[in-house]
């Protein structure tokens, strides 16, 4: 198998970048996508020349680090998987494949394909912590919750962080990322005693950072690799707006 590669190549965030084109050969249909980029770097190599650099970590689709737009779509073709869960079978022979970094304002890029994510850890700084003594490991029923809960809160923790929604929006939003890591700690009742503040204030870290509105066209939802749900956004909102609310009165009150 064949293809052609256009990359992105970046010195480092104060460079300008272009695309550069690769021609990857002898493919195995079967390897993934970092895979293939692998074999490309190692014929770079060894001609001398720089190679593409990109992000991985567990390439088991768990660690979100490896966020690539392959041909305008956050992670390839495929959906509900990571750019390390795409296989050169999603492509055809003599394919060209056009590589780039996630774009957004809040993800600068540092080199070729790698971008910087730390204002999703901002985000995550900003929903404190839990004062819900956790203690030794309880019994399973210790603290009542029902499987509708606990599911919706599992679903919300499948969220890695990898920010396929914010490069699928125009609008670069995070309300995805944002609502699913408010949501699995709101829907349980160990989130309760910071329920409100934890919402205001990761909305409030999510628009210091620069990401932008959300206009509910669900792109996030649809590229997302974990196939968390809008809903979870309509949730937060919800949640958001009578945080807000009952910080307005308590003003009010004082």
């Amino acid at each position: 198998m064949k293809v052609t590669l256009r990359v992105w190549r970046q010195k480092d965030g104060n460079s300008q970048g272009k695309f550069e084109e690769y021609a990857a050969e002898g493919l195995n249909p079967n390897m993934s996508f970092l895979e293939m980029l692998d074999v490309v770097n190692e014929d770079l190599i060894e001609k001398g020349e720089e190679p593409i650099a990109f992000a991985y970590d567990c390439r088991e689709g768990i660690c979100g680090t490896c966020s690539c737009m392959i041909n305008g779509k956050p992670h390839g073709p495929e959906n509900g998987a990571t750019t390390c869960q795409t296989y050169m079978r999603s492509f055809k022979d003599g394919d060209v494949i056009v590589v780039e970094p996630f774009r957004a304002k809040a993800f600068p890029v540092q080199k070729d394909l790698v971008t910087d994510r730390a204002a999703f850890d901002s985000i995550m700084q900003a929903g404190g912590y839990i004062t819900s003594r956790a203690g030794s490991c309880q019994d399973a029923n210790a603290i009542p919750i029902s499987k509708e809960i606990a599911d919706l809160a599992m679903d919300a923790a499948a969220c890695i962080g990898c920010g396929a929604c914010v490069a699928a929006c125009k609008n670069s939003s995070a309300m995805l990322f944002v609502s699913a890591k408010a949501g699995q700690l709101n829907l349980l009742p160990q989130g309760q005693p910071e329920k409100d503040s934890r919402v205001v204030n990761m909305v409030s870290a999510m628009d210091e950072a620069g990401f932008g509105n959300c206009t509910n066209q669900y792109e996030c939802s649809a590229a997302c690799p974990k196939l968390i749900s809008e809903e979870f956004i309509s949730k937060m909102n919800r949640d958001y707006l009578s945080a807000s609310v009952k910080g307005l009165f308590s003003a009010k009150a004082l």
